[in-house]
């Protein structure tokens, strides 16, 4: 990602569960890539790991009622320097 960004750099990138293999050490690295690149570009990041989803600026989530119909529910996190917060954490 890093070098292509540099080649052919794109206005966003979405990125589907790509650390959720990762111990709480490498998501806290992958998390500081993110942010170096973020001021050039957006993520969109499809997870379920709370390291991730404590460092991004917007949630987003799906949710279903007992009636069956679903919606869009999306929250802004406000915070100075939300990576710094959760490198803290990891360590």
């Amino acid at each position: 990602m890093c070098i292509r960004d540099r080649a052919r750099p794109c206005p966003f990138y979405i990125l589907d569960e790509v650390e959720a293999a990762l111990d709480n050490e490498n998501i806290a690295r992958f998390l500081e890539l993110i942010r170096r690149f973020s001021d050039r570009a957006q993520f969109i990041i499809v997870t379920h790991q709370n390291l991730t989803m404590d460092a991004a600026d917007v949630l987003y989530g799906v949710s279903m009622g007992g009636d069956g119909v679903t919606k869009v529910i999306s929250r802004k996190l406000p915070r100075d320097n939300p990576l710094e917060e959760v490198v803290l954490e990891a360590d």
